[in-house]
């Protein structure tokens, strides 16, 4: 698949609804989930009761899996926690409606990926631990290195925390790394922020503090152990109920409000070279939807940084793979369809299987260079306002388990970068999750 080129600050961005099949969860708001391998998992939040349930989701073959959530090691219902991915493993924090039941708990769960299970992450430890964080909501984890750090949150009775902890990965063990008597150092009492990990330093932007809604932005050293305010000459505003990640160079920020009924739909970019931020403008006819409380992650070698749980030195973003059959090559232009002719036509990759495909594009796999003419095939199937792929397929059709059998290295390396929004208020009554694919383009 051919590399697009780097993005600059101002690039426009397309969006486009992943339709979903009823095999899906249902619509949500306050759960959690994070991107490995391919793969999306979502856990638990609330619709108009907080949910116990768990989900796999392939953007390859555009199928979602309900994961087991029972048994003696697996989360109960759970809202405004946190989930990452490391070395095969997903760890979740948080989130627990509190009772007297779970105050001696540490609200921390572990899924074991290659098992598909639940597991007691006491397995990887040999000593009682004595520190640990309590239950809370609304706080940020992020991966730096072989450790969690949690930021923050809202604990119960207590209202808003500072509280910064880390666990390590490798024996398991909990450390706090400043609390409520360290004064005005780093952020302070902090929930429903954001937060993203890039080299080796944690950024961390807007939330509540009580009651009060934030702007400003954070970054913590871990050589140093040092928190830093940024500050800039423009940026996002007021915003709790947002979500972040990491992309290339950058942080991807999407979303939130100034309140719980305020949600917007602006895209922002902070660029950690330039120490900027700029608001990423959309194409015509490509607006995203207000979010609050939803959930973003990122799919493609570009979303992935040294931190995470794909080392760097193994070279999955150097590595050429010419011959291997790669499953992704996808061109979309925007409409209307005049478009398809211009030479300044937008390039990006997608999985969406959209009811604007035409069939004769779509079938025809053993070409893979297929015409205008074949794209727009019968022109009854054609929406003048809709976006038109065309799909580059290969002779071979992948499935779940070509997927299974191919090296993880092969998949991650060639899978289209793009920022999925998953789910949020408002939310669609009755319906499957809302799944909205942003993808950026060259201006």
């Amino acid at each position: 698949m051919r590399r697009m080129p780097a993005m600059s600050q101002s690039s426009p961005c397309l969006w486009n609804q992943l339709p979903q099949s009823s095999q899906s969860p249902c619509d949500r708001y306050k759960h959690a989930c994070c991107s490995y391998h391919g793969n999306v998992y979502i856990l638990g939040g609330r619709y108009s009761s907080c949910l116990r349930d768990f989900w796999k989701y392939s953007v390859v073959c555009n199928e979602w899996t309900e994961l087991s959530c029972t048994g003696e090691a697996a989360p109960e219902e759970l809202e405004e926690h946190s989930m990452v991915a490391h070395k095969g493993f997903l760890y979740v924090f948080g989130g627990m409606l509190d009772s007297a039941y779970t105050k001696g708990r540490c609200a921390l769960w572990v899924f074991d990926i290659a098992k598909q299970k639940w597991v007691h992450c006491q397995g990887k430890t040999s000593f009682l631990q004595t520190q640990m964080p309590t239950n809370r909501k609304g706080h940020s984890a992020v991966v730096v290195g072989s450790a969690m750090l949690v930021y923050g949150g809202f604990v119960d009775m207590k209202g808003s925390s500072q509280d910064f902890w880390s666990l390590d990965f490798d024996t398991m063990a909990w450390s706090l790394l400043n609390d409520s008597q360290q004064g005005s150092l780093g952020p302070g009492p902090r929930h429903s922020h954001s937060a993203v990990a890039y080299q080796d330093c944690m950024y961390l932007f807007g939330g509540l503090k009580g009651l009060r809604e934030q702007k400003d932005f954070w970054k913590w050293n871990s050589a140093s152990h040092m928190w830093s305010c940024i500050r800039t000459m423009s940026s996002p505003s007021r915003l709790m109920g947002h979500s972040a990640v990491a992309y290339k160079d950058s942080m991807l920020l999407f979303g939130g409000g100034e309140s719980q009924n305020s949600p917007k739909n602006c895209l922002w970019r902070y660029s950690f070279t330039t120490q900027s931020w700029g608001q990423v403008a959309t194409l015509p006819g490509s607006s995203p939807p207000d979010k609050i409380h939803h959930c973003c992650t990122g799919l493609g070698p570009s979303y992935k940084s040294n931190t995470s749980s794909l080392s760097s030195s193994s070279g999955l973003q150097t590595r050429i793979l010419n011959d291997k059959l790669r499953p992704f090559k996808n061109k979309c232009f925007p409409a209307p369809l005049t478009f398809l002719g211009s030479e300044g036509a937008i390039e990006l990759e997608t999985f969406s299987l959209d009811k604007c495909y035409s069939s004769k594009a779509l079938t025809k796999s053993s070409e893979l260079d297929s015409s205008k003419e074949d794209l727009m095939g019968n022109d009854s199937q054609w929406n003048g306002n809709c976006l038109a792929f065309e799909n580059k397929a290969f002779s071979k059709q992948w499935t779940e388990e070509d997927l299974l059998n191919e090296e993880d290295g092969d998949i991650v390396q060639h899978l289209p970068d793009m920022l999925l929004v998953l789910g949020g208020r408002p939310c669609t009554s009755h319906s499957p999750m809302s799944i909205w694919q942003m993808t950026l383009t060259d201006s």
